[in-house]
């Protein structure tokens, strides 16, 4: 199928993805051989009991540009099997401006605004976006724990965590994912990525493709040698290289454009031998 014959429905129904700070996940069969798309990317299970594709899509610039607007269309009705998750722990008071917001009372408004603007009665993944550093974050998390006991989030996970924070907030509720910055270029959370597959935490690293700049990626030798080799971009490789690099990886690598989604999925077939990814690092 073409990038032009390829809607944007039959896309979020194969794949993790984003609407807003929202992700959408595809619960997929055991991988076999001869899948295509994110499937050939394989599966991994989040909390005991949601099988996802273990390849995403980072739908949050379809809200246009800044990442700030109404995604179009609505997304709903849903396909059949899709996980959702997204996000709390944030204010936008305008498009530049991330600020924390970790009070209980804000992450109540938080998750009841989004369970509205889904259309949801659950979230399934409910994670916290970044601590505030004015709340203790086992006051945030204390509150995600009520929102669960209360089954309006199904799963907790965490944001933007060291793995000290991360040890805290698993003696609060049960936390099933961790989101933090991860690429070739910075390995910064390689210690929280060990606690996740030692524990069996899904690890979804935001900025996988470095906010999609191949010169973001500090592009070495090494990496156009392998891309050269596949006949594939850089991005491509790191992708494969994200996938290769743990049991737990999770990417959702975003874009606006369906071709370089298209792309972007044809990474999960992508095999680099032992030799490259220990040239790559």
């Amino acid at each position: 199928m073409s990038a032009s014959q390829l809607t944007r429905r039959q896309v979020m129904g194969g794949v993790l993805g984003m609407v807003g700070v929202t992700r959408l996940a595809a619960v997929s069969a055991a991988p076999t051989a001869g899948r295509s798309g994110a499937a050939a990317a394989g599966t991994l299970t989040i909390g005991g009991d949601l099988v996802v594709n273990r390849m995403g899509f980072g739908a949050m610039r379809v809200t246009g540009p800044g990442i700030w607007g109404v995604p179009r269309p609505d997304p709903s009705p849903y396909p059949r099997g899709l996980v959702i998750a997204t996000k709390g722990g944030l204010l936008r008071p305008s498009a530049p401006q991330w600020v924390p917001d970790g009070r209980p009372a804000h992450l109540r408004v938080a998750c009841e605004g989004s369970l509205k603007r889904l259309k949801l009665a659950r979230i399934d993944l409910y994670q916290f976006h970044h601590i505030d550093p004015q709340v203790p974050l086992e006051d945030s998390l204390g509150e995600l724990a009520r929102l669960r006991q209360e089954r309006k989030i199904r799963h907790v996970g965490v944001s933007n965590f060291n793995v000290e924070e991360l040890a805290r907030a698993r003696r609060v509720v049960p936390v099933v994912s961790v989101q933090n910055r991860y690429n070739l270029a910075d390995r910064g959370s390689e210690d929280v990525l060990g606690v996740c597959a030692r524990d069996g935490l899904a690890f979804i690293p935001w900025a996988p493709l470095a906010s999609g700049s191949a010169s973001r990626l500090e592009v070495s030798d090494a990496l156009e040698k392998v891309a050269a080799a596949h006949g594939v971009s850089v991005m491509q490789v790191a992708i494969a290289w994200l996938l290769a690099k743990s049991p737990a990886m999770l990417p959702i690598p975003g874009t606006g454009s369906v071709a370089h989604l298209e792309e972007d999925l044809a990474a999960a077939r992508l095999q680099l031998t032992p030799e490259e990814l220990a040239g790559l690092g």
